[in-house]
């Protein structure tokens, strides 16, 4: 099959998987939030910040080093599970360790409990076997489909089910512990190869030195879209975050998710040309102009009915989540326009201008921030955020430009 229609066939796929799990996730949202209050939800949000962040910072760029066609699965599975079962227990080591200071940092002693529980997911997930990856890396985006919503019902039948019983956030963890205990169970009953434990120290050192430019550019990514909700839950309220992080998801959701599908797809296709930049080029335009369609209609309808989107999904208790709202849904449309950029410059490896780009706009949000959240609360965050975005599309644009237009293609 071409690629073209390779990638057709991954974007309806994948595209049908992010309708079902959106429509489920507001769905969800629909339901906790007449059950849980904002507070609650802060409370949840520092915990997944936290677990995130640790995530991310011991990232290994494994699942790039597949698509990137570095290596066989079947020669790095071994050495990538043992790597990723030692990553989950520091993981969770860490977030037991410092879940006192985080508590208090936050100024929310009622999260320290969710911490504990949090950190039982790096565990479970660091025995999922790595050649999970191969649906994408083989464009299997079936299977991807059919893993991805089994495990997200399951994930929202057990929050909301729980939230019910407990109308507490410790449910919505419940919900993320036992989809990630279906993933492992799946993993590695029914994907192939299966891991063995066996370690190679030199595969481990080309995946790492391949992933380094990975790593730290996903901890700016995730400084730039977390600066503003830690900068909220330090400076003002869990409750203020729960509002926040609330417009966060309803603006970027169906936005974002829009973009993450066409990059799911489009970076494996876009590494099979890597040596090819007149297709290459072809390829970017035509997916970059079909996110704009998309993408673009739907993030002013979000800005246009914000309140009502608002009281329909979550009701009138969260209209505090209004006028942030309008803000991010600008945001999330320049992240959904851009967002094939990163996946040109991942299928070039050249991993570092991602790095560029987003610290790039971290730098913007992060000398915002603070005064602005001072001065306008929850509305200054979002402000700070667009800024940040926009900061960094003209060097973005530049990179492209000299990769795909000019002739050299060097930067």
């Amino acid at each position: 099959m071409g690629y073209i229609k390779q990638t057709v066939k991954g974007v309806s796929w994948l595209g049908a998987l992010r309708v079902i799990i959106r429509g489920l996730t507001f769905v969800r949202l629909a339901m906790l939030a007449r059950i849980l209050t904002p507070g609650e939800f802060g409370l949840f949000g520092i915990a997944t910040l936290v677990l995130a962040f640790l995530e991310i910072i011991t990232e290994t760029g494994i699942n790039v080093f597949f698509i990137q066609d570095e290596g066989k699965l079947k020669d790095y599975a071994d050495t990538a599970w043992i790597v990723s079962i030692f990553r989950g227990i520091i993981i969770s080591f860490s977030i037991v360790l410092f879940a006192p200071l985080i508590s208090k940092f936050f100024n929310s002693p009622d999260s320290i409990k969710l911490l504990y529980f949090i950190a039982v997911i790096p565990l479970l997930r660091g025995f999922i076997n790595p050649s999970i990856i191969k649906f994408q890396k083989e464009f299997e985006f079936n299977k991807e489909f059919f893993l991805r919503a089994g495990i997200f019902l399951i994930d929202s039948l057990v929050a909301v089910g729980l939230a019910f019983y407990l109308k507490t956030a410790i449910s919505l963890v419940w919900g993320m512990v036992v989809g990630v205990l279906v993933e492992v169970i799946i993993s590695q009953l029914f994907i192939k190869p299966r891991p063995r434990f066996s370690f190679t120290s030199l595969k481990f050192k080309k995946v790492l030195n391949r992933g380094k430019w990975v790593t730290a550019s996903s901890i700016l990514q995730y400084l730039f879209t977390n600066t503003d909700s830690m900068v909220i839950g330090k400076l003002l309220s869990s409750n203020s975050l729960g509002f926040y992080q609330m417009a966060y998801k309803i603006s970027t959701l169906p936005i974002t998710e829009i973009s993450n599908v066409f990059y799911n797809v489009t970076f494996p296709v876009f590494s099979k040309f890597q040596n090819d930049k007149k297709r290459l080029k072809k390829a970017f335009l035509k997916s970059t102009l079909v996110i704009v369609l998309i993408a673009v209609p739907v993030g002013l309808a979000i800005y246009l009915f914000a309140k009502e989107i608002v009281v329909f999904i979550l009701g009138k208790e969260w209209i505090p989540v209004v006028a942030p709202l309008k803000i991010l849904s600008i945001y999330g449309i320049l992240r959904a326009i851009t967002a094939e950029f990163p996946a040109v410059f991942m299928a070039l490896k050249k991993q570092e201008l991602v790095t560029k780009v987003t610290l790039v706009a971290v730098l913007g949000i992060g000398i915002t921030i603070i005064p602005f959240v001072r001065k306008f609360g929850i509305l200054g965050a979002s402000y700070s955020a667009l800024f940040g975005m926009i900061l960094a599309i003209p060097l973005m644009t530049y990179y492209m430009y000299i990769l795909l237009w000019r002739k050299n293609g060097k930067h």
